[in-house]
């Protein structure tokens, strides 16, 4: 008996809400704005079952989907359940929310052991550095110097041009090439 009536007014407002939907569709706006303030109602609640330790979103994504909503409504086929079509909407919502918030989240993850990220040892950046050095001299000097000025001392390309005795456009292309060299020379150790 209780399920039954649960259905019917399940019915009912499926049928009002699409009512004032197609009215709405058709030109009538006070029935499109009832219609928007009554989805909200129902919306919130479908939101606050799924987000009962996140309160504060609630009211975000009801009117994220309430425009999205809005936004699609001329994709309603009047011959199917609206209800479908509007669960259809705030589920990609809901779903885009959790999304949002899992990289979110991961991005705040709090370090562990922060002293054991600040004890890293420099000599680990110094054996880079004496690595990256070996694969430069691997390079023709045309390639070589024109990374080495530009890419690891931080010179500009006019600067770099003129310590070398290089044209600007030497240099552009002799960190092109040599760039691209270094990545076959990785690529091969691999």
């Amino acid at each position: 008996m209780q399920r039954t009536i649960t259905q019917m007014r399940l019915n009912k407002t499926e049928s009002l809400l699409r009512e004032r939907l197609v009215s709405g569709l058709e030109g009538d706006e006070k029935a499109y704005l009832i219609f928007l303030k009554d989805l909200s109602t129902h919306l919130r609640a479908f939101f606050r079952k799924r987000l009962t330790q996140l309160p504060d979103e609630v009211e975000d994504l009801v009117q994220e989907t309430l425009l999205a909503i809005h936004n699609q409504r001329h994709t309603y086929d009047a011959g199917q359940p609206l209800t479908s079509w509007i669960h259809a909407i705030a589920k990609y919502k809901f779903v885009d929310f959790l999304r949002r918030r899992a990289g979110r989240e991961a991005l705040n993850d709090p370090l562990d052991d922060t002293s054991e990220l600040f004890a890293a040892s420099d000599s680990e950046a110094a054996d880079a550095r004496r690595d990256v050095l070996k694969m430069l001299d691997l390079l023709p000097e045309r390639q070589r110097l024109p990374i080495q000025h530009v890419k690891i001392e931080g010179l500009s390309i006019v600067e770099a041009a003129d310590i070398t005795g290089m044209s600007e456009s030497a240099i552009k292309v002799g960190i092109h090439r040599g760039l691209k060299a270094l990545a076959a020379i990785i690529g091969g150790l691999k």
